[in-house]
């Protein structure tokens, strides 16, 4: 894993030019998961992501959040993550923001 993550810095850039505070800690990976780029059948994905990150519901509850990847491929990620938000973060609302989107080999 990197140092620093591209995706968070320009999180936080994007939040300190547009005045919306930027919490990294809302989600965080709590199982290691092999990479998902070879990866490509999304039941195996939905499997492979099940139980691997955890919410912080004393971050989140009831905020509007921006879940934000450097790469949609499936959906499956940003969708495992939008259900345990509102599953064990109780969030008002999730809005995605991807920055790139491949082509799956489905």
């Amino acid at each position: 894993m990197r140092a620093e993550q591209p995706v968070h810095l320009i999180a936080e850039r994007l939040g300190t030019s547009i005045g919306i505070p930027v919490e990294l800690n809302g989600v965080r990976r709590v199982k290691e998961i092999p990479e998902l780029k070879n990866v490509y059948a999304y039941d195996e994905r939905l499997r492979l992501l099940d139980g691997a990150h955890k919410v912080e519901a004393s971050i989140v509850k009831e905020q509007k959040v921006l879940l934000f990847d450097d790469l949609y491929r499936s959906g499956a990620t940003m969708n495992a993550i939008t259900a345990a938000l509102y599953d064990d973060g109780a969030v008002a609302e999730v809005y995605a923001l991807a920055l790139t989107r491949t082509r799956s080999r489905s």
